[in-house]
């Protein structure tokens, strides 16, 4: 579990193809590693990786054909940059949302433009995430927590202020690039809900309870009426 907020850039330094898959070496910049052990999580670009090798400047992590092919690890290259951030501790401060580090699909930049000192960025999400994406909701790009201003169909904006352009790999963005979307997983747990008929019987609950009433209590035996 992690929080969107992007802790270092790393770089990638190699890439081992190993049986099918990949896996990746980093170099992780100014994050402090002290207290990374093996079998530790570190979201690379949004997407949760497992710690199989480590020292105090670089891990490795194995990548899968499943996880290649759904997000944007498989067009890295040795040298690319990358967002990174360790799983979060129950001492860590929440201080953008919950991030689970598994990816639901991959986006596109459409445009970007200056506005002031900040910069606004159009994307285009998936068919089939869009209807989880709403204005002034969560969504994680690349691994970074961000809301979103604005919604049209299969296309939102998310306005970029200078901090997070140099303190994560959103300043490198052009028209064109794949980025990693994970959307609000409170909207997945809520279609769920729905799908199930959750929602109905919450409805019906509701309605219970409206019908209970402090007299209703008193006569049935709950407490007494004050004098």
């Amino acid at each position: 579990m992690f929080t969107g907020i992007i802790q270092a850039v790393g770089t990638l330094s190699k890439l081992q193809p190993k049986g099918g898959d990949m896996a990746l070496v980093v170099n992780t910049g100014k994050l402090d590693m002290s207290d990374v052990q093996l079998g530790d999580s570190i979201a690379v670009n949004g997407v949760c990786l497992t710690a199989v090798a480590l020292n105090n400047s670089e891990f490795t992590a194995d990548v899968s054909r499943e996880t290649l092919s759904l997000t944007s690890l498989g067009d890295l290259s040795e040298g690319s940059t990358v967002n990174l951030e360790k799983a979060l501790t129950l001492e860590t401060r929440l201080g953008g949302h919950i991030v689970s580090g598994h990816v639901d699909g991959l986006g596109e930049v459409v445009k970007r433009r200056n506005d002031g000192r900040s910069e606004w960025f159009n994307i285009k999400a998936p068919d089939n995430l869009a209807k989880y994406i709403a204005a002034k909701g969560s969504i994680t790009i690349d691994g970074v927590s961000l809301t979103v201003n604005r919604v049209d169909g299969v296309h939102f904006e998310i306005n970029i202020v200078p901090h997070t352009i140099q303190e994560t790999i959103i300043g490198q963005y052009q028209a064109g690039t794949k980025i990693n979307l994970e959307v609000d997983v409170i909207a997945r747990y809520l279609e769920r809900l729905i799908q199930q008929g959750g929602m109905e019987q919450m409805a019906q609950s509701a309605t219970i309870s409206s019908n209970i009433t402090e007299s209703f209590l008193h006569e049935n035996g709950f407490g007494n009426k004050a004098k």
